[in-house]
């Protein structure tokens, strides 16, 4: 007997880095450059600070809204920069993004997002039968107010920005943002600005939406700057109003952020990990310039720990599964975008990977004509 199960569940697409996780099961020592974790540990302090949470027993369920001790942190770090008097501890920024579409979109509302996208950004909407409306940022992946402002109805309620971006590091400048920020004042839109990387801005000086625009939502988190990615903690800044409304779901979802690692946030918010940015620059050159000179189509990223190159041939699917096909791990752009013409590395891996990596895509850029098009007969998962 047939299971009903809610329309949801069909409007909401299977995770495409899951396939990838799927199709590689069987590999041995594959070269990842597929998953986008920082590949340092999590600081020895961070980590102590939990040890030491957990042998003080505080263990239990903190405030909805966060610790006092972590909130009252997280205000002095940020300083008043959004002249905020309170914000809400999440669940990681993806927390974060799962509060703010359920206290922002109703059914049939209509959310902008860039595309290329971070994958839950137009997932969160179908799955609350909102709409995603995607503002085109091909080829260099930079963003034109006008296009924006050009897509705005009556049913818009909301714009999430991702700078640094995943999947394509881009970082948008202040110019950028300034001229974003008065098509938003324009129509009175909340923004939505994730800004999880942060920390790994290159080469300008990283700004936020909420320095230029007072209805931003600030969303950051630990779970890349400090390795922190099973530890489930982020935090929102911005209008009280909507803050307000997110920490009601928050009671009635996740209930709070892991009290453990709330208290060794505090500790992490103290670290500098400022080193690994520069270390990750540099793999952003050795990766950027390896492809270039493989004779691949792509733009420098600005920040974060992905580049986004064009496709050398086929579209994105079967070019990743003949990356996969030999041994490297990489994820179709179609994951992020409505296209299929790009695919995504994540260089968040040792410099030894990374060359690997670039090795195995000179190859495949240099292949014969009739192994492209999946002719060959090779059994190499081309096409045939």
């Amino acid at each position: 007997m047939a299971m009903h199960l809610a329309d949801r569940v069909s409007a909401t697409e299977i995770s495409g880095i899951r396939k990838v996780f799927d199709l590689a099961a069987k590999l041995k020592d594959p070269v990842n450059l597929s998953i986008g974790q920082p590949d340092f540990d999590v600081p020895a302090e961070v980590r102590q600070a939990a040890a030491a949470a957990i042998e003080s027993k505080q263990n239990s369920y903190t405030q909805t809204q966060g610790s006092a001790a972590l909130r009252a942190a997280l205000l002095a770090h940020l300083g008043g920069r959004y002249g905020e008097k309170e914000l809400l501890v999440t669940s990681a920024v993806t927390g974060g993004l799962v509060l703010a579409y359920l206290a922002l979109l109703n059914p049939g509302d209509e959310i902008l997002i860039p595309d290329p996208y971070f994958v839950m950004y137009k997932q969160l909407a179908l799955m609350i039968g909102a709409k995603p409306v995607y503002y085109d940022t091909y080829p260099d992946w930079k963003v034109d107010s006008k296009k924006i402002e050009s897509l705005i109805t009556d049913r818009t309620r909301a714009i999430v920005i991702g700078s640094p971006s995943n999947p394509t590091g881009v970082v948008y400048s202040r110019d950028e943002l300034a001229a974003i920020s008065e098509v938003l004042k324009r129509h009175d839109l909340v923004a939505i600005s994730d800004e999880i990387y942060d920390l790994f801005a290159y080469d300008t000086a990283f700004c936020s939406l909420g320095d230029l625009y007072d209805n931003t939502l600030v969303l950051r988190g630990f779970s890349k700057s400090h390795a922190m990615t099973g530890w489930r903690v982020g935090y929102a800044a911005g209008p009280e109003e909507l803050l307000q409304a997110m920490t009601k779901f928050q009671q009635f979802t996740y209930v709070c952020a892991p009290s453990i690692c709330q208290a060794a946030t505090i500790e992490a918010i103290k670290t500098d990990m400022s080193r690994y940015a520069d270390e990750y620059c540099k793999k952003r050159d050795k990766i950027y310039e390896g492809l270039v000179s493989a004779g691949y189509d792509v733009q420098k990223p600005g920040g974060a720990f992905y580049i986004f190159p064009k496709v050398p041939w086929g579209n994105d699917s079967s070019f990743v599964e003949t990356c996969i096909a030999n041994n490297l791990l990489v994820i179709p752009g179609s994951v992020f975008s409505e296209k299929k013409t790009h695919f995504r590395i994540s260089y968040a891996a040792s410099n030894e990977t990374i060359d690997r990596g670039i090795e195995i895509l000179k190859r495949l850029r240099e292949q014969p004509a009739d192994h492209k098009t999946g002719s060959c007969g090779c059994g190499c998962s081309c096409g045939n």
